[in-house]
């Protein structure tokens, strides 16, 4: 259809919905089910037939029945005909949605003898991801060129029955897959191999041919619903070539046998005349297919036919995606985010269905949550969807969700549909539109105007938000930088270093993954400690985020005494991973005088693992972020953090400032993992080496930045002159800029003499303690480090905000107290 053909054929609609439906005005139809508003010629159509006439169930041979008997194959017949399916080589199985007839397939499957192999595409909906729970194998192909690989492969097995599945168009973002794929199994895959295609979404807007047999699926999946918008009503379509498939399906119900025998012997006659009889259980939804006999009628009397419909909504889609994907922002950024497949063209019919599926960005870059856009709509009238929609596959991998990832969300409390739909500033879901037969042009040209309106910022404000000055704000240039970032994924044990060039998440709780784990004594439940047990030094943590696993290695002289030198836990909370509670329970453990509730891992093999490199029996044990779900309540950083009013009988004077105000916020309680007593542990380059030369002066040997256990080791940068340093000028901040984010100080460390071992070979010394008693203790503690805590900007809009991160080599600006005002985002944040 041309494009002038196409808008007489949209004014023909925008005229039928105005002379017919003038109660419907303002109602904008973007959704497959879009025509739903030809629901009133269809109910009076419907409404007659029911009147006119007397339907009785089937079986029976009463007139009423035998009505209804004949009603039903003639609409039997209809459907095939709509799909040039010759009824002398394909069967239809009438069902209650399309999920059905996956499940009905499904079950015949099951029932072989060896059972079934399983494979299907990426883009499937959940209800075809859901037939792999009862494979005996199942694999996902992860794009087009996977599949075309496995066809073209040679086959090694070819005894078990094989299942192959894959929608016709994906339900996400309209991409139409190749139909071929039927045709190329069938005469290239020997054995046993079927194709189950998922018509569900191509044919709510587009035809289907199934002429040629050999060219057709086994087994089509439809549902009449998305097609009509009622009734309520699916089918299975199966080629009569394929149906021995089902001989082996032990179910049957009221209507699909001949006999059935249960009074000492066990024993039944299915129905074999037509496959349809022999699936059918139960009475059938007769008023339903009667209803569908309706709606087949009403649809071509409005639309002439299903390749019209599909000649529409593809030109408006082609429009929505055009306009949706022009606007920008007044400085010039793309608003919407449009999840296109590279092998799709809008426009063309052949690769690109009906629907746009994009996600909204603000000014600044930052995503819009999708459930302020869905309430907005909702009150706009726009009839939209956003969410996972279910394809779980396509939805991952269009916005790069690796399944650690997916996990770790669900863990942090995201369900499809709620508002916690942007996580670590990557959304969770995305926003659909749809186009159905009755949208029209002028639905389009609304919402584009619609998401203009609200979702496109003209003109940026004369005085930025503090978030957006954060973005368009570089910090002045500064003598102090990251030296180093490092992670304690496992409490006490060796530290695992950001590699340079590697952003890491900053989360209210501290550094992303730092001290979630713990090991806990069997016993006791109480953590363990390198205090007690220095050799956790050895025990050596890796985050593999590509994979999403932390791996773990012993070194030094643990590998003599573990039979594995390695092993990995997934980043994912995944609680199959845990103890359930016939075997544990979830454990009470005693971390730094907390009582906190630990899920402890149940695998045996990673206990050994621990309990044969540190010789005590103990279980890998998670504290995970709060709000995930765990049951568990969060910890709080200590009461005592903050900086002492006075600094009295100092040990070495000036070692802290004589007075150091407190500021109102510096106690507060912060959220915080298994870290002992703040989210953060900031240590300075300078102090260390201060702190060095006065060990070597006494002939001891110099401490490494390790053994403080410190997240953030700040330095002069490359370039500062040498003799300048500042040692402990860390006394006096009271805040930090580390990039674009902002850092509060809430006291300092204090030290025990866990500060002696060291992380390389797990050996006890005196130092660095001894000096450290001598030239930094304070009313009898000892101190080094500063608690630190990340301070968050109340807007959202961002990504800097939305997902605050650090690197090595960031610069670092340090503020004492009356130098907040100087920086005007942190006197936002503070003040």
């Amino acid at each position: 259809m041309e494009e002038a053909a196409c808008v007489s054929y949209n004014n023909a609609i925008e005229e039928l919905r105005t002379r017919e439906y003038p109660m419907l005005q303002g109602t904008t139809y973007l959704d497959h089910a879009g025509t739903t508003l030809y629901a009133k010629s269809l109910i009076e159509r419907f409404s007659t037939d029911m009147i006119s006439n007397l339907y009785g169930n089937p079986h029976s041979a009463s007139n009423a029945s035998q009505l209804t008997t004949r009603r039903i194959e003639d609409v039997r017949l209809r459907v095939l005909e709509l799909f040039n399916a010759d009824p002398q080589e394909f069967d239809v199985v009438f069902v209650a949605n399309a999920t059905a007839g996956i499940k009905l397939v499904l079950d015949a499957l099951r029932d072989q003898e060896d059972g079934f192999w399983y494979g299907y595409h990426r883009d499937a909906h959940t209800s075809l991801i859901g037939v792999r729970e009862a494979a005996m194998e199942h694999q996902c192909f992860a794009s087009d060129a996977e599949v075309e690989d496995w066809i073209e492969r040679e086959d090694s097995e070819v005894g078990r029955t094989r299942l192959f599945a894959y929608p016709a168009q994906s339900n996400m973002n309209g991409r139409r897959l190749p139909l071929e794929w039927s045709r190329r199994i069938r005469t290239g895959k020997r054995g046993s191999v079927y194709t189950l295609l998922d018509a569900a979404a191509l044919v709510s807007t587009s035809p289907l041919d199934l002429s040629n047999v050999e060219y057709a699926p086994d087994f089509t999946v439809l549902s009449l619903y998305k097609m009509f918008g009622f009734p309520d009503l699916g089918a299975l379509i199966v080629r009569h070539a394929s149906a021995s498939v089902f001989d082996r399906r032990r179910y049957f119900g009221g209507g699909t046998v001949e006999m059935v025998v249960c009074l000492k012997e066990q024993w039944h006659a299915k129905k074999t005349e037509s496959l349809h009889e022999s699936l059918e259980d139960g009475t059938l939804p007769i008023h339903s297919i009667m209803a569908l006999d309706s709606a087949m009628t009403v649809h071509r009397e409005l639309y002439s036919s299903l390749e019209h419909v599909s000649k529409h909504t593809g030109f408006l889609a082609k429009k929505l995606y055009e306009g949706l994907s022009a606007l920008r922002h007044g400085n010039g950024e793309r608003v919407c985010q449009v999840y296109k497949d590279p092998a799709s063209t809008y426009g063309e019919l052949a690769t690109q269905g009906p629907i746009v599926a994009f996600n909204l960005r603000n000014e600044s870059g930052g995503w819009v949550s999708n459930a302020e856009v869905e309430k907005l709509a909702a009150i706009k009238n726009f009839h939209i969807r956003t969410g996972g929609l279910c394809n779980p596959g396509g939805v991952a991998s269009s916005l790069g969700l690796a399944p650690w990832e997916m996990r770790d969300n669900f863990s942090a409390g995201q369900r499809c549909g709620n508002d916690n739909d942007i996580i670590r500033a990557k959304p969770t879901g995305m926003i659909r539109v749809s186009l159905g037969a009755m949208s029209s042009l002028a639905d389009v040209e609304t919402f584009v105007a619609f998401t203009r309106e609200f979702f496109v910022q003209r003109i940026l404000p004369t005085a930025p938000s503090p978030a957006l000055s954060v973005q368009l704000q570089s910090p002045s240039p500064s003598r102090l930088h990251v030296e180093r970032l490092t992670v304690y994924p496992i409490k006490s044990c060796s530290g695992f270093s950001v590699p340079l060039g590697r952003t890491w998440d900053v989360r209210p709780e501290g550094l992303a993954w730092d001290r979630e784990w713990c090991l806990v004594h069997q016993g006791t439940g109480a953590a363990l400690s390198q205090k007690r047990y220095p050799k956790m030094a050895l025990i050596r943590p890796r985050i593999d985020l590509e994979e999403g696993l932390l791996h773990i290695e012993v070194g030094g002289a643990l590998r003599d005494k573990t039979i594995l030198h390695a092993i990995t836990v997934p980043l994912s909370a995944d609680p199959r991973l845990f103890a359930d509670e016939a075997m544990y329970k979830d454990a009470n453990a005693k971390v730094c005088g907390d009582t906190i509730i630990a899920k402890i891992y149940k695998s045996n093999e990673v206990s050994a693992f621990f309990t044969q490199a540190l010789g005590v029996a103990c279980h890998l044990a998670r504290f995970p972020a709060a709000g995930n779900g765990s049951g568990s309540d969060p910890r709080h950083s200590k009461a005592h953090l903050q900086k002492y009013q006075k600094a009295r009988r100092m040990h070495i004077p000036g070692a802290f400032p004589d007075v150091v105000p407190i500021t109102p916020g510096a106690c507060t309680s912060k959220t915080l993992l298994l870290s002992n007593e703040s989210p953060i542990l900031t240590i300075s380059r300078s102090s260390l080496n201060r702190l060095n030369e006065l060990i070597k002066a006494d002939g001891g040997k110099a401490a490494q930045a390790e053994v403080f256990r410190a997240n953030i080791v700040v330095a002069e940068n490359p370039d500062y002159p040498p003799g300048l340093e500042e040692p402990y000028a860390e006394d006096n901040w009271r805040y930090l800029q580390i990039g674009q984010q902002y850092f509060e100080m809430l006291g300092p460390c204090r030290r025990c003499q866990m500060v002696c071992i060291d992380q390389q070979t797990a050996e006890r010394n005196q130092e660095p303690f001894v000096t450290l008693s001598k030239t930094r203790r304070f009313d009898g503690r000892v101190y080094f480090g500063e608690h630190t805590c990340h301070l968050p900007s109340g807007d959202s809009s961002s990504l800097l905000v939305q997902n605050p991160t650090i690197m090595v080599g960031d610069p670092v600006r340090a503020f004492c107290e009356d130098e907040v005002h100087q920086d005007g985002q942190l006197h936002a944040l503070v003040g």
